[in-house]
Order: structure tokens, then C-alpha cells, then sequence
């Protein structure tokens, strides 16, 4: 089964994990080790510039602190410090495999004092100067033992070939020996010897990279703790992005209800004026009666017809069986629908009062869709919809609503692309996700579809 979940971004870095660690014997020729030795090699070469860069951040801060246009200079200059975060998380995607989510682009509000201390208070860039503080001496330390066990291993290995290019040496037993000296009399010359010591090489080849894998690791949690948007900068963008989808969504309903009443209540309406106006220039002019009481019972006509649709109008607004509570208003709404819609709402929801109005509204906009939906699109022959408190809701919590039909499947959430136009479900999710709501759509072709909505509440005892 396909499940498309919508929902806020995780309160953390998006990143991607890296690949599935090789076994103990292709480790050395795997392509992923020998990357994390390249990641290493850059690191040790950008290392030096990067400490000199956040050394003099640092101290040119404390240097011009006392004069104003000083610290715009210094402030631009920490801004730089982003940059430096851009390489080192442009390195970790592609020789770590680690995809980082991206912070939130410097904005320059308005104002002077509120410019400068947006400047000298970014986040991003203070923990982009930590990060090239803390990997300094890490990358020396780590691109060093791995290099020594790497060389070391390889020497070994390949001692038997070049050790006959040593110079000779006088042992303490009075005769020459050619090869390695490991304290005062042992010398690696003979052949079990040499073979001990590829062995040893072997050994030593083999726990290279996971000698390498441990460090880059240390550089993975760094770079995903320190390079990465903090909780608070996501949830300001993603409250940004809820706002703005709620306003666009608020404007095209004030937009459509504007055009509903301009083309069919007002153009009704002049109607009826019209025809009234007949009627009265007939009987003021001792015309035909009958003519007019046929002019009357047509404007009485388009004039229910009138209040039926400003009745819709206004229930497409707020619906007022929502005024009776979540159930009625769901079951009213069953009544209306064009497909058998089962409707079960758990006691538990209203039990000890009702739901806050905008949840209300929320869950009864959002059912009325997907069940619209359903008939016009899924070829769906019935729809069932669940309310429920999740375990421990009762008091305070969260809301599940689930709707499933029997249609064909296939839908799928269209995220907006930039023309302010959306699809219904995606329109349906900005709306969720504005009250910190996740929207879960699973529909595989064939369906069914199932919709999971949950709907977070601080009380679910009375309105607030």
C-alpha cells in the first residue's frame, strides 16, 4: 500500500542516513570508504581557513564592539560564516550520504538597532562558527589515525617486497640485518617474521575503516546538530507557510462566495425587483390583473428560490447544525449526501462538553470534502466516517477522524505550485496543518481510500 502522509516538518533536521555498512572484508574496497577517506582529506584542507575564519569573527566582534559601525562590519563578516556551513553540508551530502535540511535564508528586517541585532544574533551562523571551531582539532586528529592505520596497514602488508632496500644494520648478536628493528635485538628479516608482520598489516588494513567510520560519524552527528535549521527556525517557517496557505484559502472562499452571490442571489434578486416593478406598473395602470398576479407568484417563486441559495451560502460559512455539536452536524451532513455515509462518533469526543469552534469547523469542512470527493470523483458506493479520541484524549490530546470509501483510489495530494492555486486535499492539509494537525492519505489504485486526520486539542471539555 502507498501512504502520502502531509504533515509539519519534524521538529528536527531532515536528513538522509548513510548507506548500509559494507562487512568486515569488502570494507577496505568499498566505494563508501574510500569517500569518507576523501571527505577527511578536504576536511583537513579547509580546516586551517575555516579556524582562521572563526578565530577572526570572533575577535573582530570583540575588537569594534564598542563603536556601532564596527559591529555591522563584524556582523556582516559572521554572516559569512553561513557560507562556510553551505561547503561543509555540501560535503556531507555527497561523500557522507547526509542530506541536511537547509536554514532559513538571512532576511534583513527593517529598521537600524533591529538590523544590526538580527546581524550579530543569527543563529545559524554562531553554530556554523561552533562547527569549525569543534571539527578543527577533530579533523587533524581524525585524518591523522586514519592515514597512520591506512599506511601502516598497507606497509605491512607489502614489507616482504621493499624491506630489502632497508640499510643494513649491526644487531646486538654481532651480524649485519637488513629490515625492521622492533627493540634492541628484534629485527623483522626472516621469512616467519615477515609473515607475522603481513598478518599483522591484514589485521591492522582491515580495522582501518572502521577506525575511519568511527570519526565520520563524529562528523555526521556534528553536521546534522550544528549545520542543520534549529526546531525553533522550522516551526516559524512552517507556522509562516500555515499562515500564508489559510490566507490564500480564506480569500478564494471570500472570492467564491463573492461571486456566488453576483452571479446567482444578486442577478435573482434584480429579477424579482423586476418583475414586481411589472406587476405594479400593471395594476397602477388598470392593466391586467391576471398578468400581474402571474408577475407576483413569479417573483414570490425566485424569491424562495433566493433564500434556498443563501441558505447554502451561508452553510457552506458555518454550517448550523454545527451549533448542535460535532455529531448532529455529521450525521445532518449523511442525511444531505448523495452517497450512504455512515457516521460514528465516539461519546468520548462531546462527553464532557463541546469542541473548541475552529476544531468543529475543521473536522466538518474536512469530512464534507473527502465525502464530496468520494461522489465525484472515486466512484465510491458508500463512505464511513470514524471521530474518536486517541488513548488519553479525554482530558487533553488529539482528535482522529478517518474517512474511508470504496472507490477507485489513485488520489493523491497536490502541493501548491506557486500560482496560488490548490487541489482540495492539499487546500484540506493547509487547513489541518494550521491548527498543528497531520493529514494521512493512503489510496492505492484500486483503493480504498482512507484519510486519517488528527486534530490536536487542548481541551476537549468545553470551548475555550
Amino acid at each position: 500500500m502507498t501512504t502520502m502522509t502531509v504533515e509539519p516538518r519534524a521538529a528536527g533536521p531532515a536528513a538522509r542516513g548513510p548507506t548500509a555498512h559494507p562487512n568486515f572484508l569488502t570494507a577496505p574496497f568499498a566505494s563508501r570508504t574510500w569517500r569518507e577517506q576523501g571527505y577527511l582529506a578536504l576536511m583537513l584542507l579547509l580546516a586551517p581557513f575555516a579556524f582562521a575564519y572563526a578565530v577572526f569573527t570572533v575577535s573582530l566582534t570583540a575588537v569594534v564592539a564598542v563603536t556601532v559601525v564596527g559591529l555591522f562590519v563584524s556582523g556582516t563578516v559572521l554572516l559569512g560564516a553561513r557560507g562556510w556551513g553551505s561547503s561543509y553540508r555540501g560535503l556531507a551530502r555527497s561523500l557522507l550520504d547526509v542530506d541536511v535540511a537547509v536554514p532559513a535564508p538571512y532576511t534583513r528586517p527593517r529598521g537600524f538597532w533591529r538590523t544590526l541585532g538580527s546581524l550579530l544574533g543569527d543563529a545559524t551562523a554562531w553554530r556554523a562558527l561552533l562547527f569549525m571551531f569543534v571539527t578543527f582539532p577533530l579533523t587533524l586528529l581524525s585524518f591523522v589515525t586514519s592515514v597512520v592505520f591506512l599506511v601502516v596497514g598497507l606497509g605491512a602488508i607489502t614489507y616482504g617486497i621493499w624491506y630489502r632496500f632497508l640499510p643494513p644494520q649491526l644487531g646486538t648478536d654481532g651480524e649485519m640485518h637488513v629490515g625492521a628493528q622492533f627493540g634492541p635485538s628484534y629485527y623483522v628479516d626472516t621469512p616467519p617474521r615477515i609473515a607475522l608482520a603481513a598478518l599483522a598489516g591484514l589485521l591492522v588494513f582491515f580495522c582501518w575503516p572502521w577506525i575511519l567510520r568511527m570519526f565520520t560519524l563524529l562528523f555526521r552527528v556534528l553536521t546534522v546538530a550544528l549545520l542543520s535549521p534549529t526546531r525553533a527556525s522550522l516551526r516559524v517557517a512552517e507556522l509562516e507557510r500555515s499562515r500564508t496557505g489559510a490566507v490564500d484559502d480564506a480569500d478564494a472562499r471570500l472570492r467564491s462566495i463573492e461571486r456566488d452571490l453576483h452571479d446567482g442571489t444578486q442577478a435573482r434578486l434584480v429579477a424579482v425587483a423586476m418583475q414586481l416593478g411589472e406587476a405594479r406598473e400593471h395594476l397602477a395602470d388598470g392593466g391586467d390583473v391576471a398578468q400581474a398576479a402571474e408577475l407576483l407568484d413569479t417573483a414570490h417563486t425566485s424569491t424562495k428560490d433566493a433564500l434556498t441559495e443563501l441558505r447554502e451560502l451561508a452553510r457552506g460559512i458555518h454550517p448550523p447544525a454545527l451549533d448542535s455539536g460535532l455529531t448532529v452536524a455529521l450525521e445532518t451532513l449523511a442525511a444531505r449526501s448523495a452517497l450512504p455515509v455512515t457516521v460514528d462518533v465516539d461519546p468520548a469526543v462531546e462527553a464532557g462538553g463541546r469542541l473548541a469552534p475552529a476544531l468543529e469547523s475543521i473536522a466538518y469542512f474536512t469530512v464534507a470534502e473527502l465525502v464530496t470527493n468520494a461522489a465525484k470523483h472515486a466512484r465510491a458506493t458508500g463512505v464511513w466516517v470514524l471521530v474518536e479520541p486517541l488513548e488519553g484524549a479525554r482530558a487533553s490530546g488529539t482528535v482522529r477522524i478517518r474517512v474511508r470509501d470504496d472507490g477507485r483510489g489513485g488520489a493523491r495530494v497536490v502541493p501548491p505550485d506557486g500560482s496560488g492555486l490548490r487541489s482540495g486535499l492539499a487546500g484540506l492539509a493547509e487547513r489541518v496543518r494550521s491548527v498543528d494537525g497531520t493529514f494521512d492519505l493512503s489510496s492505492p489504485a484500486g483503493g480504498p481510500t482512507v484519510v486519517t486526520v488528527i486534530l490536536p486539542t487542548t481541551s476537549l471539555s468545553g470551548r475555550p
